[in-house]
């Protein structure tokens, strides 16, 4: 299923997207677009970019079974690889990729069924990323408010999103969508043992 959104209003022309943007659920359709953008180097993770490669791997030996682990709201699939290498169980989630003429990046979602709080090695409900060639487009902006719109018949209060210091386009991603600055959260040593930002966005 495609949720799609028009922006073609209120829109500067420097970021004026192409024409109708969607989030589609990953399919083996739509696969070749996501495979591309890998091949480029891009990653879906923003702490690992070495993940494009083993992703490859994967849509290699099983495109099918790949694609069916990007909707996983029971959190069945393989443990989750932190940046140090060490593993964590996966939580339950989707991801969606952004598509516009093709495909322009990713965005996912990850929770904890019964309420907003997160286990400590996860920081955020919400990830997205734009493929270098499409961004300062206004994508991530519009992905992030098409995911809230899947998000909210979930019941969650809020969700949290987190961001460094320095990712100034990042912020300002959330803040046009509403979000909060709480303060700085600290990142495990696993995660390179560092300060981040805290956002939140009420759902309700």
């Amino acid at each position: 299923m495609a949720w799609s959104r028009r922006f073609t209003l209120a829109l500067s022309p420097a970021i004026l997207l192409c024409g109708v943007m969607q989030l589609i659920k990953p399919d083996l359709a739509h696969l070749d677009g996501f495979r591309d953008a890998l091949s480029k180097g891009w990653s879906p993770n923003n702490l690992r970019p070495e993940a494009s490669q083993e992703i490859l791997s994967a849509i290699s030996e099983d495109a099918a079974a790949y694609v069916a682990t990007l909707d996983d709201m029971d959190g069945k699939g393989a443990p989750v690889t932190l940046p140090d290498g060490s593993k964590v169980p996966r939580l339950p989630g989707f991801n969606r990729w952004i598509w516009d003429d093709g495909f322009c990046g990713s965005v996912g979602f990850r929770w904890q069924p019964g309420g907003a709080e997160l286990p400590s090695y996860c920081h955020g409900h919400i990830g997205y990323t734009v493929v270098p060639w499409r961004r300062g487009q206004g994508y991530a902006r519009h992905a992030l408010a098409l995911l809230l719109d899947e998000v909210r018949p979930l019941g969650l209060p809020y969700v949290e999103l987190t961001t460094e210091h320095d990712n100034i386009p990042s912020q300002k991603v959330m803040e046009a969508n509403g979000s909060v600055l709480v303060g700085a959260t600290h990142k495990p040593g696993r995660h390179g043992d560092s300060e981040m930002l805290l956002y939140r966005i009420a759902l309700t």
